[in-house]
């Protein structure tokens, strides 16, 4: 039985779209990632998948759980873990005391064990604390009943470069150990590192679904090299070739293998290539040794390269629509401080 399961899953916010028809399923023992800039959606899917809010048309299981069914979905969260991206944290009392409540109300078994790798100042009231100790109470707040599937909706957020590695690598050992992950982010360089499995949202819509190594083998690798001789665009004609780049004598060039010449030749001669490639390496390498060539490489296609395949702009820039996505607002504020109060 999948961890997870949706099937047409549709969310609306009266006429804005939050999710449409999303149908996925998350095996046992994986770390899913689902993969959007803010704004695409991700929120939304999770905390209707967590029974925070009723979907506007079809449905959803959760360890089981028709999440419309709010008596077995509460079941059901006694054995989920949830880390929120802004954690909505009772502020007036220290950290020692949330972990007692936390404790009492769904039991404690690790947090000894947390508190030793997510170190918050545990008798400072939370007013005091940083946003990076904010997020690590959290952290173990969401571990200590060790529960069987953890949603976590962009989980390194505030955290320094140490502490996310940290995190990681407590998730790649809670995977081992059979937990399964639900993993929210727009951080693609976390999301390889420990994601099996990767959905890509758009606009509330699940445009791809793969997983990571076969989608960076689809997307084809990073070619570089330098020849002796001027070269132009059109030479690098093959099937597979894109986005090529020629450079040389301080000027840089641009276009595809359509786009018409684009050359340039360094005061030594050589003339610098790039461009993407996602044929065979035979015919590539048989056309590159036509030429005079003097340095040749080749790289995997970073995770950034799909994201401008789906939404042609860098992710980083852009805006988010859906409330609750982005931004502070009151409905935003109210629903974060209900999900920690009632997971």
């Amino acid at each position: 039985m999948p961890a997870i399961e949706t099937d047409g899953l549709t969310k609306y916010y009266g006429d804005v779209r939050g999710v449409e028809d999303l149908s996925f399923s998350v095996r046992e023992g994986e770390v899913f990632g689902f993969l959007g800039p803010n704004g695409a959606g991700k929120t939304t899917a999770i905390r209707t998948l967590m029974g925070f809010q009723s979907p506007t048309e079809g449905t959803a299981t959760v360890l089981g759980a028709d999440v419309r069914d709010a008596e077995a979905l509460r079941e059901a969260r006694a054995r989920v873990g949830f880390l929120p991206s802004e954690p909505g944290l009772d502020e007036s009392v220290t950290g020692r005391r949330l972990i007692r409540y936390h404790g009492a109300l769904r039991g404690d078994v690790r947090s000894e064990e947390l508190l030793e790798v997510f170190d918050p100042p545990l008798d400072r009231k939370v007013r005091e604390y940083s946003r990076g100790n904010k997020q690590m109470l959290a952290i173990v707040i969401a571990f200590m009943h060790d529960p069987d599937l953890v949603f976590m909706d962009e989980p390194t957020s505030g955290l320094d470069p140490l502490k996310q590695e940290e995190l990681l690598e407590f998730i790649r050992a809670e995977q081992r150990r059979g937990k399964t992950f639900f993993f929210s982010s727009h951080i693609l360089s976390e999301v390889r590192k420990v994601c099996d499995r990767v959905g890509i949202i758009r606009d509330g819509h699940l445009v791809e679904l793969e997983d990571v190594e076969s989608l960076l083998d689809r997307s084809g690798k990073l070619v570089r090299v330098r020849v002796g001789t001027d070269v132009d665009a059109e030479d690098l004609a093959i099937d597979g070739v894109h986005d090529v780049e020629v450079s040389g004598d301080g000027v840089e060039a641009s276009g595809d293998v359509d786009d018409g010449p684009a050359s340039g030749e360094g005061p030594d001669g050589a003339t610098t290539v790039s461009f993407t490639y996602t044929g065979a390496y035979e015919p590539l390498l048989r056309r590159l040794l036509e030429f005079d060539l003097l340095d040749l490489s080749i790289e995997e296609a970073p995770l950034e390269d799909i994201f401008m395949r789906f939404y042609g702009e860098d992710p980083t820039e852009r805006i988010g629509r859906v409330e609750g996505e982005t931004g502070s607002n009151d409905e935003n504020e109210v629903d974060q401080r209900t999900e920690t109060a009632d997971v």
